[in-house]
């Protein structure tokens, strides 16, 4: 399956972006109120600054202490990012992940933000994948 469609899956609420200098303590307001695990730092919307996630405010507050909440996003957002396409297929987007262990993965096309796909998106649709395999192989065995 292709980056593509599992975007297609998805709500059509688009990626929530917060821009660099927003407080720490307004993203992590963000990520629980709209029960996401990630914000993408952009300054307007369509480029890619940054990403920043639960487990990024997490480890920071167990490092520093919850002063890191009056910084910036962009004092803590990782700034080198993996991204796909929507022509990538999921299964390598599944081994990037897993190899690289994190979560969430933007999605750019012609340098400009498209969507966001997690873990879970892609796990999700593989095994819809492999679900409609099985029974196309149950049709063939059974003779419909």
């Amino acid at each position: 399956m292709l980056v593509s469609q599992i975007l297609k899956t998805k709500s059509s609420e688009g990626v929530v972006t917060v821009p660099p200098t927003t407080l720490v303590s307004e993203a992590a307001k963000m990520l629980s109120e709209k029960r996401i695990g990630t914000v993408i730092v952009s300054r307007d919307g369509k480029s890619l600054d940054g990403i920043l996630s639960e487990r990024d405010i997490v480890r920071e507050i167990g490092a520093r202490g919850a002063g890191c909440l009056t910084n910036t996003v962009d004092t803590l957002m990782t700034s080198k990012l993996v991204t796909c396409s929507g022509d990538d297929v999921a299964d390598v987007i599944l081994k990037k992940m897993t190899e690289g262990r994190f979560r969430h993965m933007p999605v750019i096309e012609n340098g400009e933000l498209k969507g966001l796909i997690s873990l879970g998106d892609v796990v999700k649709a593989r095994l819809m994948e492999l679900a409609m395999e099985k029974d196309a192989l149950e049709g063939m065995i059974m003779g419909h």
